[in-house]
């Protein structure tokens, strides 16, 4: 399909990408060419080391304070050398390696070798112990792994070995030494800095990463995307993020995690902006918002999480002049959020949603009027639609599951399969969809409003409730940090309202704190909607991609019921 109006984006994407606007600006269309050769280590990055050689690719601050500027041509060479290391260890096309490195900047070097050799790669994190690597090491049938020479990850590794005996390779990155461990800097130091594109380069429509999934009701799911998936992320990088070319991207993540991909290397690339790498331990707020004034970064992301904490600071002590745009992603951002942070700040956080399986799917784009609580409109492109369990289509402002069309060719970005598991991969992409498994509405000018994941759904005497809408009211309340909505059983509704609340340092659990919150929900909320139990906690159960875990709350909630009638 061709568009009149679509033209070439610019610098090294206007190749690639094709664009159309509508009359105020908004990205109204946009298509890939040149994607069935498209391999991003060779065509974008190799491409800019030898056109713009000097140009600033990622800004590195060590835990230490080291900081290291690394240009296109850096990337280039030090792929080159860990491209040859890698063929030299035996590693060859198709075989699958992973990489739990943290934010340490080895990993960008060996993310581009192995998508220039055509391995495959699974970025880990360093979260995970014993029993999480034997079950990614048989499932992912792993190869190679390249850890962090920190946290006694490589112990943990060594334990599942025992059992798992497959691995061709084991390589650390950082000062200790282990037995069996092959050192990353000795190992690539002299390599050659030339790598010829081989004539069968994996590109295109071949297998190029795997995620594993959070696994926050079973075991993980491993997704699996093709060379193409880099191109799905420019809409990411350009009119989400709304990265400058000549500014400084800072996404917070740790390179286990998809949103690295989203924020730390495919988009901004595409768009030839350089990106910053802040390799630190825990989080501190305050930390952080040194390094984005300091380092004058230019666009900011990071998850909800994140910004709940910030609005609770004096971010008037900072100076912000550099930064023009910040966004959010990886669950619903509450509407009390967003104002706070824009009263402090002038700017206006916008919000994305997608999943590990998607690139960037609903958003508020450069242009858009954000509207606090929604999570924007649906990226050009992607055909998204509203369903209901018959598979029609919703009504506006009727909550039905988030659905993306295939048609005869997926969009990039989409994944492809899960691996080696036909089942589950037909279990969400049948009948020309696939399907998210979150539910929203659709209001009369397009923008999506989140309800919740099919199985959060609350129903409570006779009506469905989606936790987001409460939860979003509860965090208007000063003292709340952050809270999750769910049920528990009811013998006259079925299912009630519960409320776990997380509150902000400083404040004291007390009855007459709760009963105080039970009076505001009677002068904010519908009575089908008010929480009839509110419970204090000191932190909510989260995945370790840091997604608040409702299923976990409310199993325990039901199991204990059951226990209590039996």
């Amino acid at each position: 399909m061709t568009h009149k109006k679509l033209t070439p984006e610019i610098g090294i994407a206007s190749k690639y990408v094709l664009t159309a606007k509508d009359e105020n600006g908004v990205l109204s269309a946009i298509e890939f060419q040149n994607t069935k050769d498209f391999n991003f280590a060779y065509d974008i990055v190799d491409e800019l080391g030898r056109t713009k050689p000097n140009k600033l690719a990622m800004l590195h601050i060590a835990k230490d304070g080291t900081e290291r500027r690394l240009s296109f041509a850096d990337m280039m060479e030090n792929s080159n050398r860990v491209a040859n290391f890698l063929t030299q260890i035996g590693i060859k096309k198709g075989d699958r390696v992973m990489l739990v490195l943290k934010r340490h900047y080895q990993f960008w070097y060996t993310i581009l070798a192995i998508h220039k050799i055509g391995a495959i790669v699974i970025p880990a994190t360093n979260l995970l112990v014993k029993e999480d690597f034997e079950y990614r090491f048989k499932a992912g049938k792993i190869d190679a792994v390249f850890c962090t020479a920190e946290d006694k990850v490589a112990e943990e590794i060594d334990k599942a070995t025992e059992e798992y005996t497959n691995l061709k390779a084991k390589v650390l990155v950082g000062s200790r030494k282990i037995n069996g461990w092959l050192d990353f800097d000795q190992s690539i130091q002299n390599q050659s800095t030339e790598f010829a594109r081989p004539e069968d380069a994996a590109c295109g429509n071949d297998p190029m990463l795997m995620f594993f999934t959070s696994g926050t009701t079973s075991y993980p799911k491993i997704v699996c995307h093709s060379h193409t998936y880099p191109l799905g992320h420019y809409v990411t990088a350009r009119f989400w993020q709304q990265v400058d070319p000549e500014g400084i991207h800072f996404t917070i993540s740790d390179t286990g995690w998809g949103k690295a991909l989203w924020g730390k290397l495919y988009g901004q690339w595409l768009c030839e902006a350089a990106v910053f790498t802040f390799d630190f331990e825990n989080f501190h707020a305050n930390q952080i918002m040194q390094m984005i004034q300091d380092y004058k970064i230019t666009t900011f992301c990071a998850p909800p999480t994140v910004y709940r904490v910030l609005v609770h600071m004096d971010l008037s002590k900072y100076d912000l002049s550099a930064l023009k745009h910040v966004s959010t992603a990886g669950e619903a951002l509450n509407p009390e959020i967003f104002y706070k942070f824009l009263k402090q700040t002038d700017m206006k956080i916008m919000e994305g949603f997608g999943q590990t399986e998607t690139t960037l799917t609903i958003c508020n784009l450069n242009g858009m009027e954000p509207r606090p609580g929604s999570m924007g409109r649906p990226s050009p492109q992607y055909n998204v639609k509203v369903m209901r369990p018959d598979e029609s289509f919703c009504d506006v402002d009727e909550t039905g599951e988030i659905v993306i069309e295939i048609g005869e060719h997926a969009p990039e970005g989409l994944f492809f399969s899960y691996f080696l598991d036909d089942k589950r991969t037909e279990d969400v992409c049948y009948n020309g969809y696939y399907h998210t498994g979150d539910t929203a509405y659709m209001d009369a000018e397009g923008y999506l409003w989140y309800v919740g994941r099919t199985d959060d759904v609350i129903k409570s005497g006779g009506y469905r409730v989606g936790p987001f809408e409460i939860e979003s009211e509860i965090m208007k309340l000063p003292y709340v940090l952050e809270c999750a909505v769910t049920s528990v059983p009811d013998a006259i509704r079925g299912q009630a309202i519960k409320a776990s609340v997380v509150l902000t340092p400083g404040t004291e659990p007390s009855d007459k704190l709760k009963t105080e919150m039970i009076k505001f929900f009677k002068s904010t909320l519908a009575s089908y909607k008010r929480p009839k139990i509110v419970d204090f906690v000191p932190e909510l159960p989260k995945t370790i991609s840091g997604k608040i875990r409702r299923s976990e709350i409310k199993d325990k909630d039901w199991e204990e019921q059951k226990h209590k009638l039996n």
